[in-house]
């Protein structure tokens, strides 16, 4: 990708007629705008993961770090992080035979990935199916999965968030391959319906491609969910009866789709405090158009243009990385923009696995997301009265003549459907700078993932009130002579204390 693509816009977008900014903030109304119209434009057709519109963003977005003077990170290629993902559609056909009864591909039976297979072997029923080395929990203790079909409860077994059922998948696949199990199915016990799944599941999906010589075997083995009818069936899996097991698969298809994160670094004025960063985070893919947006369209509107979710977070970094450029605060700034957020966080996963700048080096997580605003007299912090920054939150936000919403609509479990979580899980304090959400109300849903959600229906004005109270809560946090740190008895605590070499 070449950033003199977008030069024009560079000149353009400096040329535009400003309003007094205020002191700390070197941005514009205008200028907000004008980004926001071009990220969320429907030239870029929804911005999804690996398609054209969604490389554009990344271009924008790289042209912007390069003019505002953000270096190059080692190990990048220019202002990008390349990721191979990979494109992957379940098999066309497949089959469960359990006994007396069979579940088909697609209904109650969903086979996410393995090769073709005609399985007639052994159930095993394995817990969890996880292994945790430092615990001493092991599922598979004293079975013997060799050539059979392994059967596993949903995620892990001391985290009930929805969102590990996910980032569990790919360890639990290779943890029974390595067992020499030639398939493993999760029972389907989670809290939203097997529908939703199914419809998200059941089509060609987005995943990091394995490494060469990385997980082979998981490669090749039959993975799925099965939606059991009742427990009865699970039942006798558990005990010394042999359960008998058939497993027909046509085997799953992929195809390179390759996206890239967008980073780049401001080093920070103190000779110290220079070498800790605060890492900006917020992701610029959106779901794209007609069936893949997954919400209702017509055939004179089926761009999911995704101005909320997330160009306006998008364009927010990029303001607050124009206004660190020309006052420079005393830590350095990490920015990273990621992708593949809506298909399960993968750019921000990918990147906490393959960082670029050491992560104990990382001090704190802002990151941006968003679904849309019911209020334009509050800033939401999703991670509120965890990492021991609530006093710089707020003066950051009522600069603004703006208010704090402290976790808003709990019972979504936002923190961990964001990209925040992948730096979390790490260790790294992290949080969610959102717009003013009271609740998941009329007005939410009106945008959230819609088409109706273009540049034209939003309040520009607070907009920018959002921008600049962002781009101030960083320098604060930045500047401040303190860590911040995760509260004691947070869920991530043991992790920060490790990442940073923390004693108990």
């Amino acid at each position: 990708m070449k950033n003199t693509l977008f030069a024009c816009l560079l000149l353009c977008s400096a040329g535009l007629s400003a309003q007094p900014a205020l002191p700390e903030f070197q941005t514009t109304k205008a200028e907000v705008e004008a980004h926001l119209r071009f990220l969320a434009s429907d030239a870029l057709m929804g911005r999804r993961t690996g398609a054209p519109g969604n490389n554009i963003a990344a271009s924008y977005i790289a042209a912007h770090l390069e003019a505002y003077g953000f270096q190059k990170v080692a190990g990048a290629t220019d202002y990008f992080q390349p990721i191979p993902f990979e494109a992957v559609k379940p098999p066309a056909t497949g089959k469960l035979t359990l006994g007396k009864s069979a579940f088909m591909q697609g209904e109650e039976f969903l086979i996410l990935s393995g090769e073709a297979a005609n399985l007639n072997t052994t159930a095993v029923f394995a817990g969890h199916g996880w292994v945790d080395a430092a615990s001493g929990h092991d599922d598979y203790k004293g079975l013997d999965v060799k050539g059979k079909v392994v059967f596993v409860l949903p995620g892990m077994p001391d985290d009930k968030d929805p969102m590990a059922v996910f980032r569990a998948m790919r360890i639990k696949r290779d943890l029974a391959a390595e067992r020499g199990a030639v398939a493993l199915i999760e029972l389907y016990r989670l809290s939203f319906p097997w529908s939703f799944f199914r419809q998200y599941f059941n089509k060609e999906n987005l995943r990091a491609a394995s490494k060469e010589g990385e997980s082979a075997a998981a490669k090749k083995m039959v993975y799925g969910w099965w939606k059991e009818p009742s427990a009865e069936l699970v039942k006798s899996l558990n005990g010394s009866k042999k359960a008998k097991v058939m497993l027909e698969s046509s085997g799953y298809t992929s195809r390179p789709m390759p996206s890239q994160n967008v980073i780049g670094v401001l080093e920070g004025t103190d000779p110290v405090l220079k070498n800790e960063y605060v890492l900006l985070t917020a992701h610029y893919d959106h779901v794209g158009t007609g069936k893949d947006g997954g919400g209702q369209f017509t055939p004179q509107d089926s761009i999911f243009n995704g101005t909320r979710d997330n160009a306006m977070g998008t364009v927010a970094l990029i303001a607050a990385a124009k206004s660190f450029s020309q006052q420079r605060p005393k830590r350095s700034i990490l920015f990273l923009a990621v992708t593949g957020e809506e298909l399960g966080l993968l750019g921000s996963q990918y990147y906490a696995e393959n960082p670029l700048i050491p992560l104990n080096q990382v001090i704190f997580n802002l990151n941006i997301d968003n679904g849309g605003y019911n209020t334009t007299e509050h800033i939401s912090i999703v991670g509120h009265g965890r990492t021991g920054t609530d006093d710089l939150l707020q003066k950051g936000i009522e600069a603004l003549g703006l208010k704090v919403i402290p976790n808003p609509a709990p019972e979504q479990n936002l923190f961990d459907r964001s990209d925040n979580v992948s730096f979390a899980a790490k260790g790294i304090p992290a949080l969610c700078f959102s717009l003013g959400v009271t609740d998941f109300d009329e007005e939410i849903n009106k945008y959230y993932h819609q088409v109706t959600d273009n540049p034209d229906s939003i309040d520009y004005d607070y907009f920018l009130k959002y921008c600049q109270s962002f781009a101030y809560t960083t320098r604060l946090i930045a500047d401040a002579p303190g860590k911040p740190r995760w509260v004691k008895g947070d869920k991530y605590e043991q992790a920060g204390m490790k990442l940073y070499g923390l004693g108990e």
